[in-house]
């Protein structure tokens, strides 16, 4: 029964999701249709050697790939195969759009180049934002059951924009998505903040509601940036995120008119068990969270 469901327990734990993404400088986005086991890029009609190696070379340049659907029925047909490729970064972020003739064009792809903002050579860049909602079953049945209706309703409305992929982590939070080009990604998406994603992130905008974190930023740095957020109500792209030397749990977020804050973090124990995904035992659960947020002192 779906009431037994990972993302309806942790829906109804109110469980946290701020600092909960996956953390990536980069995104490669690959179309392929047909049905994707649960590790996609190696159970997937895609070539499991160009998957393995896909992975293997995105990991080593902190990057990720995903497998992409046009959401509705998943025939395998030949083609071209659509391609997104996103540089994260604040200050940095790009999108690229490219169709392949052959996935293993992927293979020239400049990684280096891509994780740093740069022209890759290989695609075009868009301006229109891309929203990715996870629909990958053989993961979690709740992407499926959750996240399917939700890509196909808005793919409905806008058309290219919205496609469906392969897993990006955090199913108990479904439906899930990730925002390109700025790596932002949200849990317990509807059709309206699906939505307003599209509409602000076009505007330059962003969206700190249901905000799992961006992925440029580790836990702790996601966690630091959504609470100056929160704290100042900036919705422009114009925070930076930088390690402080004291210590991982401390962090001195940036914004780009010259102001700073101390943000410190601690991860806590949750007063529930819950289970991680369908099927598993439930576990402890913990958060990230902010114990203390300061303006920097110039100099």
């Amino acid at each position: 029964m779906i009431e037994s469901r990972c993302a309806v327990l942790s829906a109804a734990l109110d469980e946290p999701q701020e600092g909960t993404a996956a953390t990536a400088r980069a995104w490669i986005c690959l179309e392929q249709p047909g049905p994707w086991g649960r590790d996609a890029l190696v159970d997937s009609r895609l070539d499991p050697a160009l998957g393995a190696e896909l992975a293997r070379r995105a990991a080593a340049a902190h990057a990720r790939v995903l497998l992409i659907r046009r959401p509705g029925r998943h025939a395998d047909v030949p083609g071209p195969r659509r391609a997104y490729l996103a540089a994260t970064a604040p200050g940095r972020t790009r999108l690229e759009r490219v169709d392949l003739a052959a996935p293993e064009q992927l293979l020239d792809l400049d990684l280096a180049a891509l994780a740093a903002g740069r022209p890759t050579g290989l695609g075009r860049v868009t301006t229109a934002p891309v929203l990715l909602v996870c629909a990958n079953s053989r993961r979690d049945a709740c992407c499926a059951l959750l996240g399917r209706p939700l890509a196909a309703a808005l793919a409905a409305e806008r058309p290219g924009q919205v496609w469906e992929c392969s897993h990006t982590g955090g199913h108990r939070f479904a439906p899930t998505g990730v925002l390109l080009p700025t790596g932002y990604t949200y849990g317990r998406l509807d059709a309206d903040l699906g939505r307003l994603l599209l509409d602000r992130a076009a505007a330059g905008r962003v969206v700190a509601e249901r905000c799992r974190g961006r992925s440029a930023h580790d836990p702790a740095g996601q966690v630091a940036e959504l609470a100056v957020r929160r704290a100042t109500g900036e919705d422009r792209d114009t925070l930076a995120v930088a390690a402080d030397p004291d210590g991982p749990d401390r962090c001195t977020v940036r914004h780009a008119d010259g102001r700073a804050w101390r943000v410190t973090t601690a991860v806590r124990e949750l007063p529930h068990r819950r289970p991680a995904s369908c099927g598993a035992v439930p576990g402890p659960a913990t958060a990230t969270v902010v114990t203390d947020l300061r303006a920097a002192v110039a100099g």
